[in-house]
């Protein structure tokens, strides 16, 4: 678990996972990510999310607000089929929980961890191309645009915009 000034970062409970079903089903949260999930797509994400952090100590793990507890989404680092070498900071939240800088303060706090006891030298973000709202939270993190590629997930292929963020830069 991990606190920020406002937000509670942590494995997803089972009250979490209604509302991160909901979160999952609308297509304009989903809308980079592919089709939206069902409710049981949702709970194998939350229940290999908590696997992965009982493992790794990392994960994609559920966000909370700590002024009323209410559940905002997910984020974290996570290792994905694309980069296997290089650890990948993401973020979901809800629609009603955008703009507010909940997923530049949860990342940031992924990024210390990733930084500072993990030790790691780099962080990637990586986003479907139109993602321009991604884009921006990556550049207010201080990450640099690093390349583009098409990748393909579940045999879709799609323009990706990379940026990465290296443990020197995010010192400064």
């Amino acid at each position: 678990m991990r606190t920020t000034e406002r937000l509670v970062l942590r494995p997803f409970r089972e009250s979490d996972l209604g509302p991160w079903a909901v979160l999952n089903a609308d297509p304009e949260v989903t809308r980079y990510l592919g089709p939206a999930l069902t409710r049981e797509e949702s709970d194998r994400i939350s229940a290999a999310v908590n696997a992965a952090y009982e493992r790794n100590g990392y994960g994609f793990l559920a966000v909370e607000r700590r002024s009323d507890g209410a559940f905002l989404g997910a984020a974290g680092l996570s290792r994905e089929e694309f980069y296997p070498d290089d650890l990948e900071i993401g973020w979901r939240l809800a629609r009603e929980y955008w703009g507010h800088g909940y997923a530049t303060e949860a990342a940031a706090s992924w990024l210390d961890y990733a930084f500072g006891e993990a030790g790691l030298p780099r962080v990637i973000a990586v986003t479907d191309t139109p993602n321009v709202r991604s884009i921006a939270v990556m550049r207010r993190l201080g990450m640099r645009f690093d390349h583009e590629a098409v990748l393909t997930e579940d045999g879709v292929p799609f323009d990706a915009t990379i940026y990465s963020l290296k443990a020197e830069e995010w010192r400064r």
